[in-house]
This record gives structure tokens, sequence and C-alpha cells, in this order.
């Protein structure tokens, strides 16, 4: 998917029809709402709840699993920026560049997924409620123009393998 980002391949000719078709549809403040789902005053403090909880019900044997999606959130501008800065792509609506991948589709990933996982024992709303936050965060940043939909794709596949290859065996305990 970078790839095609890069050398302007037919999945990025594809990517920029997409976009032109949907960019300003539906309700200007549910899509603005929906975008701000990733910014990090929003979603790290459902993750920083979710670490909370852990710490304090959970027991001595449960805060490696907090420690765990602390540096998964800490790895985001780790691997988000230097994406960026190679991949040097503009934005939908803007010639400014560094779009791709998403640090917004990454950060709500990241955090309301990182948050089920630390819960999911216990909540089992968790999961489909992380799942509904960061599919919303994309809709709203795709159809806000904010970005293009492989920008999010693109970060919830680098931040999702993060996720499952980091932490997950140590959040399954």
């Amino acid at each position: 998917m970078t790839w095609q980002v890069v050398v302007d391949g037919p999945l990025r000719a594809l990517d920029e029809r997409v976009e032109s078709a949907v960019v300003g549809r539906g309700p200007r403040p549910l899509t603005e709402l929906l975008a701000d789902l990733g910014n990090m005053g929003v979603a790290l403090p459902v993750l920083a709840a979710a670490v909370a909880y852990v710490l304090w019900r959970g027991g001595k044997e449960r805060r490696a699993d907090a420690l765990c999606a602390v540096l998964a959130m800490a790895a985001v501008p780790a691997l988000v920026v230097p994406l960026k800065a190679l991949t040097d792509r503009p934005g939908p609506l803007t010639e400014a560049t560094g779009y791709f991948p998403s640090g917004h589709a990454a950060t709500a990933l990241v955090a309301y997924g990182g948050a089920a996982l630390l819960l999911g024992h216990a909540r089992r709303w968790a999961m489909p409620a992380a799942l509904v936050l960061t599919l919303a965060t994309g809709i709203g940043l795709v159809l806000r123009g904010y970005h293009w939909p492989l920008d999010v794709l693109g970060s919830w596949l680098l931040c999702g393998a993060l996720l499952a290859g980091r932490c997950r065996p140590q959040l399954q305990r």
C-alpha cells in the first residue's frame, strides 16, 4: 500500500477517486465529531482510564499488560512520523504534505484497541466499542477531507499489527 502511494500507482488513483466522491458528505458537525475521536485529547484519556482500571483492579500480574498498552501508544509517533516524511503525500484538500499514514487513525486504533484489550476479559462490550470508535474516526477523517482513505487504512494495518504482534500475546493471559 505504501509503495502504491509513493509511486502514484493504480491503488492511489482509486483512493483519490473515492475521496473525491465522498469528501464533504454528511453533516459537518457529525463528521467533525467523528474525526475528533482520533485526537490525543480524546483517545488518550480512554486508554489512560483502562490502564488505571487494570492497575487498580488487576493486581501485580496485569502491570505488564498496562505497560504494553502504554508502550504501544508511545510507539505510534515513532512509526507514523518517519513514514509521513518518507511518503511526503499531500492531503486531499491541501498541497501540504505528510498525510500518509494518518496519525489520528493510528491514535484511535491503538488507544481504543489497547483499552479494549486491557478490559476485554471483564467487559464484553469493550472490543465492539473500540471497533466502532476506530471505524467512526476513519470515516470522519475521510468525509472531512483530512485524509485519503489509504492514509486511514495504512494506519490501521500498521498499528493493528503493532497491537496484535506486540501486546496481544501479553494481554491474552
